[in-house]
């Protein structure tokens, strides 16, 4: 493959998945909205993200083995239709076991997508574009994650039922897969099929060990940040569920940016140096999130979050594939299961929340950030 010249009409399709990934992220909004209308308990109310990011612990590792066998583009082909198949369920009926439901079908359809959508993506840039245009992949989740609470308030404002998202996202699901379905991609295969063991094998390389747990840090701030927003602001400046959200959007919008930038910088900086100044950086916003006294600053600090911390993902994934590309598959399946940080680190600060008050709910994350700021000296200084 040239290094000058992208094949623009395999990565498209693969791109759209990034959109079909972002999806997840409506377990944020949808969280408060189901609270309200099934009149959930808090605990109840948590059950929700933890049916959907569950699924990242208990099938990465299983699904990245078989898609040594069956193919990328298969594995992602099946966790883009059982993301449709999700989204149709509550048009069938309507109560809160049937809505988790739904989430448990999101949740194992983005397993899919995760493990199977970073290394497709890798098959069809070269290993000196792949960061970027990973950061690219990143843009257009966040992309798709910043228009979810949007699209539910202007559907919950024209129809009067904010579940018609639900039937927006299974349509552009279904185009996904089926542009999709009709790209032709070559796949590399691995000169060996990886089983259990020798997928968990490798987290005896301390690097690719502290990378996933690096990626479970990750995901836990930004699914801590996602469900933890909307509360914070009520609780600390008495905002109503519906002006809470703006602080939801304000960091996706956030992230959308930065993940922009991120494309054009990694193509001039370091990615070891660009992790580097990324992961001290969250720190510093975490802490000004932290100690802000006012709505006005604590918005602000979370827009320097988002800033700050869109591009850890990407970095941390790519840097670690680009080390060890043959074993691009394992290395997925492993990072991916490491998302279950996303169910993980909320339910922490939840606890935090519970015992110690709303003011050091954003203490967790914070922590988080100081061991991902120290990510870097991995790959050398």
């Amino acid at each position: 493959m040239s290094s000058q010249t992208l094949p623009y009409g395999k990565i498209l399709p693969v791109l759209l998945s990034f959109v079909v990934m972002g999806f997840v992220d409506i377990v944020g909004v949808s969280t408060g909205y189901a609270q309200k209308e099934f009149d959930l308990s808090p605990e109840m109310a948590q059950l929700i993200p933890s049916m959907v990011f569950v699924w990242f612990f208990v099938l990465s590792v299983p699904i990245s083995i078989l898609q040594n066998k069956v193919g990328k583009r298969k594995v992602l082909l099946a966790g883009i239709g059982a993301t449709a198949l999700g989204m149709a369920i509550p048009f069938v009926s309507f109560s809160y076991g049937i809505f988790l439901c739904s989430f448990v079908l999101l949740g194992i359809g983005n397993t899919l997508i995760q493990v199977s959508s970073n290394p497709l993506l890798r098959e069809v840039v070269t290993a000196e574009k792949y960061p970027s245009i990973l950061s690219v992949s990143q843009f257009i989740k966040a992309i798709s994650s910043l228009l979810g609470p949007l699209l539910v308030a202007m559907l919950a404002s024209r129809t009067g039922d904010w579940k018609n998202v639900f039937l927006v996202y299974g349509a552009v699901a279904i185009c996904t897969g089926a542009w999709l379905a009709k790209t032709p991609i070559k796949e590399t295969h691995e000169q060996a099929s990886a089983g259990f063991k020798d997928c968990f094998r490798l987290l005896k390389d301390p690097v690719i060990a502290f990378m996933v747990f690096a990626i479970f840090l990750t995901v836990g701030i930004d699914v801590g940040m996602n469900t933890n927003i909307q509360g914070v602001l009520v609780s600390k400046f008495d905002l109503t569920l519906e002006d809470a959200s703006l602080g939801i959007s304000l960091y996706f919008f956030s992230l959308l940016v930065s993940r922009l930038l991120g494309a054009v910088i990694l193509g001039k900086m370091s990615h070891v140096k660009f992790l580097k100044w990324s992961g001290w950086l969250t720190v510093i916003a975490f802490v000004c999130l932290m100690v802000s006294p006012s709505l006005e600053t604590t918005l602000a600090s979370i827009i320097l979050v988002g800033l700050a911390s869109a591009n850890l993902f990407p970095l941390i994934f790519a840097l670690t594939i680009n080390r060890t590309p043959k074993r691009s598959n394992e290395i997925s399946g492993l990072m991916t299961m490491a998302i279950v940080g996303g169910a993980v680190v909320p339910f922490i600060m939840g606890l935090i929340q519970k015992s110690a008050g709303v003011d050091f709910v954003f203490l967790v994350p914070a922590i988080a950030a100081v061991v991902l700021s120290f990510s870097y000296l991995k790959f050398g200084k």
